[in-house]
């Protein structure tokens, strides 16, 4: 299976986490959390550990 570019995003203000792909993480650094509305900076997606 091929993970495609998928990333992990952890809110740093209300700590929700999610796996997205790139379009996602361009939405969420553009529009902020879509949980708490907290602007998002790119320290807050990591590689998805494929373990």
């Amino acid at each position: 299976m091929t993970g495609g570019g998928d990333l992990t995003f952890r809110c740093p203000d209300c700590g929700e986490a999610m796996t997205v792909n790139e379009s996602m993480r361009d939405a969420l650094l553009d529009h902020g959390c879509v949980v708490c509305g907290s602007t998002v900076s790119t320290a807050a997606f990591s590689p998805v550990d494929g373990g």
